[in-house]
């Protein structure tokens, strides 16, 4: 397999994905707050300058947090967690913002927020960003470079390959496995993998082998743009078999020890108890092989897919283990890892208007007293928390910036697709992402299906095969409690429309079609 990292840069600004600009340079973080503070004066309304102040306590405070989690991490870096039990994922000043409605006292001036948009607007770039070598990507996770292999098993359309098994074979591989402790789901199957276990270990030469696998596709975002119900179907398809869990978040989350958000750092996920979400799987394809094997070499085209929701967008444990977070950006994202061990892996991203999604996404957390007006004053904080990181750092820092991401009362960041996807483009080229619309899904299933089913290079189905998947209802869908709530106001859809504008504007260039103007 040919690495191509570090070398797409050049690549990407040939064909126009992401245009350069001259950087400011970086400030040190007490000197970006106390700038923000000085700008946060000219808002508006002394009532809005209040809770200003509030906020950009809290973002203070969020940043004081920030350094001494990291800073202990660093001095008990060897110990199995850390002193503090804050989790350094959700602040607990977040915890309020996202369990409560904010109650304010005052009515949002809606020309302040208005002028808002229009700063942050203004500062809009589309630069590159740093793509590390392959060699350096291997520095900072070299335990997962170790175990996968560059070179898969032949007649084999998945990834996989035959890992030499040292335990004893009448023990139970899977006791230890951390994601059985937490996922239901995999409890459920669980006791079928360890009957099956010792049947499917290979033996060779007087040694056991069992065989492992990687997922040849994954879905990979974005949240409430219905991930769920394309997963639903998609393994409806005999060809296609998922992990034990719809999303296990190992490359995001897990592999850093964040099991819940509102959680401490847990002790990390091993590689090899997330492979064994695939064990279910690497049996089907061992049974054929293993059919084959005595008749011919006809080749296995059964594949896996893994359908994290976080894996397009969530970069948020960066700060904690890379640069000690002393860097303005991440010097590595998800996919420079992916890449380095699959660099022929395959992405399907399905989006939709940003501006629903955001309110959808409202509406999908568990908090109490929602409504159109609480909606709004969310995104209003939101937008002016996104213009004070905006004060010194680029677009990039501020969407990968862990502490804004987490005091931003809705999550506006997520939406901001073209931004994600230009990152995930410096290192896979555009034939390896399909990306989708769920408007375009909800409007006719059976035209989205196919499409996926071309991308993966699936075999035929018969019409009924066909009519079962695309016919079945929507997984997924709003919460009768939440659709009685009814759309947002029209001011907050005007506002986070213009919010959105420029980015939606540059996703359309880049993907050579208008549809993603959502206009």
């Amino acid at each position: 397999m040919d690495h191509k990292h570090g070398l797409l840069n050049t690549f990407d600004e040939k064909l126009g994905y992401c245009k350069n600009k001259p950087s400011n340079g970086s400030m040190s973080v007490w000197t970006f707050i106390e700038n923000n503070r000085a700008q946060h004066q000219a808002w508006g309304p002394w009532t809005l300058w209040s809770v200003r102040k509030i906020k950009i306590l809290s973002f203070l405070f969020g940043l004081t947090v920030t350094i001494l989690i990291m800073a202990s991490y660093i001095l008990t870096r060897d110990q199995k967690g850390l002193f503090l039990t804050t989790s350094p994922y959700h602040l607990t000043v977040v915890s309020h913002l996202a369990q409560q409605p904010l109650n304010l006292s005052f009515t949002t001036d809606n020309t302040v927020v208005r002028e808002v948009v229009r700063r942050i607007v203004a500062k809009v770039d589309f630069s590159c960003r740093r793509v590390p070598d392959l060699e350096e990507v291997k520095e900072k996770e070299a335990n997962i470079f170790t175990a996968i292999p560059r070179i898969f098993l032949p007649n084999l359309k998945n990834p996989c390959w035959y890992e030499e098994f040292f335990g004893n074979i009448t023990a139970d591989p899977y006791g230890k496995n951390l994601y059985a402790l937490y996922s239901k789901r995999f409890q459920a199957i669980y006791d079928h993998l360890r009957r099956a276990f010792p049947a499917h270990l290979h033996q060779h030469a007087g040694r056991h082998y069992r065989l492992r696998c990687l997922p040849l596709f994954y879905i990979i975002g974005q949240p409430k743009c219905g991930t769920t119900d394309l997963y639903d179907r998609l393994r409806l398809h005999p060809e296609v078999h998922f992990t034990a869990m719809k999303e296990p978040h190992w490359w995001t989350r897990k592999r850093f020890g964040i099991i819940r958000s509102g959680n401490a750092f847990q002790n990390p996920f091993p590689l090899k108890d997330y492979l064994d979400l695939f064990d279910q799987a690497a049996n089907q394809i061992q049974d054929h092989l293993m059919s084959n094997s005595s008749r011919s070499h006809k080749k296995v085209n059964i594949i896996i897919g893994e359908a994290s929701a976080s894996t397009m967008w969530d970069n948020n444990a960066w700060v904690y283990f890379y640069n000690n977070g002393m860097g303005v950006e991440p010097p590595f994202l998800v996919q420079d890892f992916i890449h380095a061990v699959q660099p022929d892996a395959r992405f399907i991203v399905m989006l939709r208007d940003p501006v629903e999604r955001l309110y959808s996404d409202y509406l999908y957390f568990g908090m109490a007293n929602k409504s159109v007006e609480d909606f709004h004053e969310r995104v209003s904080e939101s937008l002016h928390l996104f213009e004070a990181c905006l004060a010194e750092r680029s677009i990039r820092s501020c969407i990968y910036n862990t502490t804004l991401n987490n005091l931003m009362p809705v999550r506006l960041q997520v939406g901001l697709y073209v931004m994600y996807l230009l990152d995930w483009l410096s290192v896979f080229s555009r034939e390896q992402i399909l990306i989708l619309r769920l408007e375009d899904h909800a409007a006719n299933r059976k035209i989205t299906m196919r499409r996926v089913f071309e991308f993966l290079q699936l075999g035929p189905l018969t019409l009924q095969k066909e009519a079962d998947i695309t016919k079945s209802p929507a997984s997924n869908t709003r919460r009768p409690a939440n659709r009685n709530l009814g759309p947002m106001l029209p001011i907050t859809k005007e506002i986070l429309q213009n919010f959105y504008r420029p980015f939606n504007q540059r996703l359309s260039q880049v993907l050579k079609d208008p549809a993603f103007l959502w206009t």
